[in-house]
């Protein structure tokens, strides 16, 4: 008989056959040689069945039917794949044995063993364990296949993490939904990074600018000039700034400290998946899943890289002669004149920088392959030149400087300089944006640290002083600064965060030893970005990432709730770790599985005690209520009543029940590969489904189509979470007093702008939430409310000239804003 072999993708399975029966016969759904039949799944052909396939009761969500914990866990054919499901059961009765070919990592194995448990599949099992799909990689892994039984654990691993995903999506989801009667989507790695962006937000809205003062003094000795900053307690009044630039202007100097040290900068490390990712939002401007769609395009399609979904930034020292190999490869191509510069050396089993065994598990970090890149689309040829360009720098020296530091006392005062003198370009050659003189390369990933910044400048000139000669300070003057909020997250940024579950690790040792304990695996941290924007609970503003009234309000009511460790990423990062554990057979699935079911039943009692949450505190948010309109939501009303009062909407109409059933997914929609995306689009299309008001108001705006329709005010949606749950839904909760003279109403929020209470007497106030290239939040309204102006703000004029500037309330009977810097 022959040998079955499953791949986890048809083109992956046309390659393998390619390699191991060039001859054989395409029979279209998979391919037959003399030795192997080789066929495929598409992405997840089995799905953990839904609660309605346990008992028709769980069609309608009713709080009385929560917690839902299966015995034994349903599996259940995906109904548009079920075709090529029935294909592998039919030649796999041909075959007595089969070889797993499934991608090398968690989800492939669990891809897979769903297969293998739903058909009953008796054979034994051979696994191809493989990082990249060329011809000679393929035929080396068929040389040395492994036992199947040698990765019990990993699927375990994966069957663990796919069942709890559907335990605390399912029942978080469904707990939230029905005692609030709004649509929303729970999941044990989802929730967490919410979390992430709302306390990253709600740090950014609550901070209070601080305005202080630098004093910047230039020195000249002989033919050298170079500048210097005040050193002393921080300046806050600008009199006593201005004193010290003046007492020291024109003045004499000494040179009191001079220090040179050698110092020198190594390449950065290969990339894994998420720092991959990171750069290429960094630089590219690309979104993670956008990254890991082109790098699967460049692994799968043209096989010019190794495995992408890898969280290992080494190699082994069975890749470092393939590394030499691939170098050669790049002979004759746009690499060709850094290929020959390239020291080999360099490149050695003995170089822990590249070559660390200990560091690599499942996969080793990603490198180019020996093919050529030809026939690349514009996006995978700049991901794959970042890609490249990390692996050449491997084969080049350090860049090295001289590092000069400078204490010069004029007048009894003290101003330090830093100068990077540049002496060898080394690896930067690869990068030319680091040549450039008078800034600090911005390669790093530690760029926030402005104040070491501001002081430290990089020239490829010579610099020198004599520290036994005197200087003069040509020039001094005060600068006015302001302390900066946190930035709000990227997606780059965001994956940092998710690697290190939420710790501010700069240490790469220290972010090293977290990667088993981040929000998700490389593999998923995409999707789960993706997820949060398709259910309305992020949306993006340029690179930004910014949080809807939507999902501030689900932490919010979570953390009310009393499950904060639902939100916590700690704790979902000991859930990754434990993961990992068990993938090592380190720790038991059982248990893992009793505590996930214990976690799910304490999320249903904490929510059956909580208040429902004011209707208006989930109004304004996600753009999903474009599509559906007064109709829409009128329809989702009905449904809502329908299903009882404790019911969600999700029982009755089709797409309610595929949003409704997604959302309860959570981050627990198999397997994000095929599935995400199905399941992600149909969570948007009907993310209000659960009973939504039936009018949502268009604009705070008075006199506009909305608000003339408009019964009752907007909440304000900085609202606490605790008061939102707290509080029937009788009245608006504001965001401050409408200033303008003798009104007396008060302003709230809609979907476009904020607006007065007393419109319909005639207050035409508004602000507009978009205004001056920004979106405005609560607590900036509420600045210009009380205060006529808020803080400094990176604004955008007509004409899109960008300045720093306040924003002042000029005004108080319209709201209209100007500018003031």
């Amino acid at each position: 008989m022959k040998t079955l072999v499953i791949a986890e993708k048809p083109d992956m399975g046309r390659t393998i056959a390619a390699v191991i029966e060039p001859k054989a016969a395409n029979k279209r759904t998979y391919i037959e040689g003399s030795d192997y039949i080789i066929t495929w799944a598409i992405g997840h052909l089995i799905e953990l069945a839904e609660p309605d396939k346990y008992d028709e009761k769980y069609k309608k969500w009713r709080f009385e039917h929560l917690p839902i914990i299966p015995d034994e866990f349903k599996l259940l054919p995906n109904p548009r794949t079920k075709d090529q499901l029935k294909v592998i059961k039919e030649v796999a009765k041909q075959c007595d044995k089969i070889v797993n070919a499934c991608d090398a990592g968690r989800e492939g194995q669990h891809i897979f063993s769903l297969i293998q448990r739903h058909l009953k599949l008796k054979q034994p099992v051979k696994r191809l364990w493989i990082s990249d799909l060329t011809a000679e990689t393929i035929r080396s892994g068929f040389q040395q296949l492994k036992d199947g039984s040698d990765f019990e654990n990993l699927t375990r691993a994966a069957r663990a993490r796919s069942e709890a995903d559907w335990i605390i999506g399912m029942n978080g989801s469904r707990a939230f939904t029905t005692k609030h009667n709004v649509l929303l989507s729970v999941g044990r790695v989802q929730t967490p990074v919410l979390a992430l962006i709302y306390d990253r937000q709600k740090l950014i809205e609550e901070f209070s600018s601080l305005k202080f003062y630098e004093v910047e003094a230039f020195f000249a000795q002989e033919q050298t000039e170079y500048r210097g900053l005040w050193q002393g307690e921080r300046i806050t009044d600008p009199a006593k700034a201005e004193g010290i630039a003046a007492k020291v202007k024109g003045k004499p100097a000494r040179i009191a400290s001079y220090e040179v040290k050698d110092t020198k900068e190594y390449p950065f490390k290969l990339y894994d998946l998420t720092l991959l990712q990171r750069e290429s939002n960094a630089k590219l401007g690309f979104s993670a899943k956008k990254t890991l769609d082109v790098a699967q395009a460049l692994y799968e399609k043209h096989k010019v890289i190794s495995y992408p979904r890898t969280n290992s930034n080494y190699v082994t020292e069975q890749n470092i002669p393939e590394m030499h190999k691939t170098l050669s490869a790049l002979q004759g191509t746009a690499y060709d004149e850094w290929v020959r510069q390239a020291n080999r050396n360099l490149v050695h089993k003995n170089n822990k920088a590249i070559c660390n065994p200990a560091k690599v598990e499942d996969h080793h970090a990603i490198l180019p392959t020996g093919k050529r890149a030809n026939g690349l689309s514009a996006d995978e040829q700049k991901v794959y030149d970042l890609i490249v360009r990390r692996f050449l720098s491997q084969f080049y020296p350090a860049a090295e400087y001289k590092v000069h530091t400078v204490l010069t006392e004029v007048e009894k005062e003290t101003f330090k300089t830093t100068v990077k003198e540049l002496l060898q370009l080394g690896w930067k050659v690869l990068y030319p944006e680091s040549k450039k003189d008078g800034k600090r390369a911005k390669t790093k990933d530690d760029k926030g640290k402005e104040e070491e910044e501001a002081e430290e400048e990089e020239t490829s000139e010579p610099f020198s002083l004599n520290a036994s000669l005197g200087a003069h300070c040509r020039d001094a003057a005060a600068k006015e600064k302001e302390t900066q909020p946190p930035k709000a997250f990227t997606e780059g940024t965001l994956l940092k965060a998710m690697e290190s579950a939420g710790k501010q690790i700069e240490d790469e040792e220290l972010r090293d030893a977290m990667k088993d304990s981040g929000l998700g695996t490389p593999a998923t941290r995409a999707a789960t970005i993706e997820r949060l924007k398709h259910v309305g609970y992020v949306t993006m503003q340029g690179k930004r990432i910014t949080l809807t009234p939507k999902g501030r309000t689900a932490v919010e009511l979570i953390r009310a709730a009393g499950v904060e460790l639902l939100t916590s990423p700690e704790m979902t990062g000991q859930w990754e770790r434990r993961l990992n554990e068990i993938s090592r057979g380190q720790a038991s699935d059982e248990t893992f599985m009793r505590n996930v079911k214990k976690f799910a039943t304490l999320i249903v009692d904490k929510v059956r005690v909580q208040n429902r949450a004011a209707r208006t505190a989930f109004e304004g948010d996600e753009p999903a209520g474009k599509a559906g309109g007064r109709a829409a939501a009128g329809k989702t009303r009905r449904s809502a009543k329908a299903s009882g009062t404790e019911g969600a909407a999700a029982g009755t109409a089709p797409k309610a029940r595929a949003a409704a059933r997604n959302a309860a997914r959570g981050s627990g929609a198999p397997a994000g590969r095929a599935s995400s995306a199905r399941s992600d689009a149909a969570g948007v299309t009907a993310a209000q489904a659960p009973g939504r008001a039936a009018a949502e108001a268009e604009a705070a705006a008075p006199n506009s189509r909305a608000a003339r329709g408009q019964t009752s005010g907007r909440s304000s949606r900085g609202a606490s979470a605790a008061q939102v749950a707290a509080r029937p839904a009788d009245g608006p909760r504001v965001v401050g007093g409408c200033p303008r003279p003798g009104c007396g109403g008060t302003i709230f929020m809609g979907k476009k702008g904020y607006g007065c209470s007393h419109y319909k007497t005639g207050c035409t106030f508004v602000i507009w939430k978009e205004s001056f290239g920004r979106s405005l939040t609560d607590a900036q309204v509420k600045a210009l409310l009380e205060k006529g102006k808020t803080a400094k703000l990176k604004l955008e004029r007509q004409g899109g000239e960008e300045v720093s500037a306040r924003l002042v309330l000029a005004d108080p009977s319209t709201g209209r804003l100007e500018t003031e810097e």
